[in-house]
């Protein structure tokens, strides 16, 4: 696993512009689309989950048409929680949970990368463990010890109508209820295309509702 994540280090470049906003000495090591949520909005983000020998982060830039940049981290020396989740009704993704005791990140992406991922931080950590134990405890280490990272698999079981599947079908099937209803209203009358309107909008908003609700747990 060592000299996998030297191999690792050295073809990953990592997405467009991340280099300028590396720390020093901050390399990637690893890289892949998914989706980031921090609990802080209602949503999560799209954008690229980067591991370096530093941080995990989740970035994203684009230039145009207008400059956007969003880039949010945890550092890799402060986690105390890694957790490799698989939900039920989710055939494509897995996600991680990740923790430093104070805030939470949970990072979606692929089956394939999220097992990339959780590998890759294990055995950072492995590694740290044995070169600590090669060196001994010095003075200041024994004063502050460096809190251990726990790592930990999980299936978690959710109803489908509270799974991200679930959500994202009545999202979708209530906007296109609302698109069915308008052109009903324009072509066969409002008692026709008013009903479907105000379905798809209450399936819309319970969506949302449910997609909150599992934000904040």
């Amino acid at each position: 696993m060592p000299q996998e994540i030297s191999q690792t280090r050295a073809s990953v470049k990592g997405p467009k512009g991340l280099q300028k906003h590396l720390q020093e000495g901050e390399s990637v090591l690893f890289s892949a689309p998914g989706f980031w949520d921090n609990g802080e909005v209602n949503y999560s983000t799209a954008c690229d989950i980067v591991l370096t020998n530093q941080r995990v982060m989740g970035y994203y830039y684009k230039s145009f048409p207008r400059e956007h940049l969003f880039l949010d981290s945890l550092n890799l020396d402060k986690l105390t929680r890694v957790e490799f989740r698989q939900k039920s009704y989710e055939p494509l993704f897995r996600e991680l949970l990740l923790s430093d005791g104070e805030h939470k990140v949970y990072l979606r992406t692929t089956r394939r990368h999220a097992e990339k991922l959780y590998e890759l931080l294990h055995a950072r950590a492995n590694i740290e463990d044995e070169s600590a134990a090669g060196e001994g405890t010095s003075t200041e280490e024994a004063e502050h010890p460096r809190q251990e990272t726990r790592y930990e698999r999980q299936e978690v079981r959710t109803s489908f109508e509270s799974s991200s599947l679930g959500i994202t079908l009545l999202f979708v099937g209530g906007l296109i209820l609302e698109i069915i209803g308008v052109l009903f209203i324009q072509k066969l009358g409002i008692s026709i295309g008013l009903p479907l309107c105000i379905a798809g909008l209450v399936a819309v908003i319970t969506a949302l509702a449910v997609r909150r609700q599992r934000t904040r747990r």
